[in-house]
């Protein structure tokens, strides 16, 4: 798995940059449609990368990678339908799945961080 505090530094960057796409769409200030879990950049390293990567590491980063998979998921299900919701004017539901997207990204940084700190241990 890379090691490289770049690597992941990216990897939240991408999520970072998605996030602020969908939060200023939501806030009228874009159009952002959303994407699946598989077609944002984080989705694709998740998919192909990712999955190449974490299948030579500890028992313990595989764990991570399987809750982050999980918790990515989520994260587009959530986002995606607040962005549906806004788009209906369905303000008070959009605000309710928005609420949850912002905790499932907010797990998705930690794990990422984590997911940091253990690929350095396994390769000190």
């Amino acid at each position: 798995m890379p090691t490289s505090k770049a690597f992941f530094v990216q990897r939240l960057n991408d999520h970072i940059q998605y996030l602020g796409k969908v939060t200023n769409t939501l806030k009228g200030q874009g159009d952002f449609q959303g994407t699946n879990c598989h077609q944002c950049k984080l989705g694709t390293w998740i998919d192909n990368e990712g999955t190449h990567a974490i299948a030579h590491s500890s028992p313990a980063l595989q764990q991570q990678f399987a809750e982050l998979v999980a918790k990515h998921e989520l994260f587009h299900d959530f986002s995606n339908e607040a962005l549906a919701k806004h788009q209906t004017g369905d303000h008070l539901n959009s605000r309710r799945a928005m609420t949850e997207m912002h905790k499932l990204s907010s797990q998705l940084v930690n794990l990422l961080l984590s997911m940091d700190r253990q690929a350095h241990q396994q390769a000190a």
